[in-house]
């Protein structure tokens, strides 16, 4: 996924320093860059949120809409995922350059969210085997900067956290099932997104690990773990990637790291989430889409 090339000196500094828990841009090995994250957008959406994690950036959409469920899961809604890589975020995704990096996105978000302790699919469903409510959680990649199945699944948890479902009323008179959607914009419900996990990736750099690597960095690591874990440290999903190989004891220490980080990470956005979400009109916006 890394896009530049370093010289071997280059490596050798970022490795030693790594080693020593002082990367090159002054964190330590735990440490995630600054964030930026705003919500509520997008007004032709249901939820939305935009998230800027150094020089990556990513905008997430989500439309609610009515449909059948599917007949393996009559009594519950679903989520379905899609990821775009544009073609400006790198050079690299001209094309169809995209497309692979964009389905390993949508495959691991999908099955981090596959489990049912996640979120509560039954409560979206409003008649069995005939209508249920879908999330389509659309992400859009518009910078790479590293780490971006990480700002990936942040950027969606804070979307599903701010997503409004309209409030529905259903009668059913003889076979014929008659909704009423209510169209006012405060007749809503939400949905709890205190279980949705966080996506943490352990980069393995020389003998040590680190999170949230840059690009640089990326170009010096042969394998990481990448992990979906929520805020009680429960892990949803988990792959290995790279060409190198990461022995038991390295793999232990990367899970229980994984686990610590994420705990935090989720605590700490759903605080700023429902800070932000107070102050209403009042909250700062930076964003491009008012």
């Amino acid at each position: 996924m890394a896009d530049i090339i370093l010289s071997e000196a280059e490596k050798i500094f970022i490795v030693h320093g790594i080693q020593d828990n002082f990367r090159e841009d002054g964190r330590s090995c735990d440490d995630y860059r600054q964030m930026e994250l705003e919500t509520g957008l997008i007004s032709n959406t249901s939820g939305s949120a935009r998230l800027r994690l150094a020089n990556t950036e990513i905008l997430v959409g989500i439309k609610v809409e009515l449909e059948e469920p599917k007949p393996e899961k009559p009594d519950t809604g679903r989520l379905e995922f899609f990821v775009d890589c544009s073609a400006n975020a790198t050079p690299e995704f001209e094309g169809r350059g995209g497309e692979d990096l964009a389905t390993e996105i949508m495959n691991f978000l999908s099955h981090s969210y596959s489990s049912e302790t996640v979120l509560d699919l039954k409560s979206l469903c409003l008649v069995p085997s005939k209508l249920c409510w879908v999330f389509y959680v659309d992400v859009l990649l518009l910078e790479c900067g590293g780490n971006l199945f990480d700002a990936a699944s942040i950027a969606v948890k804070a979307a599903l956290f701010n997503t409004k479902i309209p409030n529905v009323s259903i009668s059913q008179e003889s076979e014929d099932t008659e909704l009423n959607v209510s169209d006012d914009p405060y007749d809503v419900k939400r949905i709890d997104v205190s279980r949705t996990p966080c996506i943490i990736t352990l980069s393995k750099i020389g003998h040590c690990h680190v999170v949230d690597a840059s690009q640089k960095e990326e170009a010096c690591c042969l394998a990481r773990l990448m992990m979906a874990v929520t805020a009680e440290g429960n892990v949803t999903a988990m792959v290995k990637e790279g060409s190198g190989s990461l022995d038991p004891s390295s793999v232990s220490d990367m899970m229980q790291s994984g686990k610590k980080i994420g705990q935090e990470l989720n605590y700490k956005l759903l605080e700023k989430l429902k800070e932000e979400e107070q102050k209403g009109l009042k909250r700062q916006t930076v964003g491009f889409l008012r």
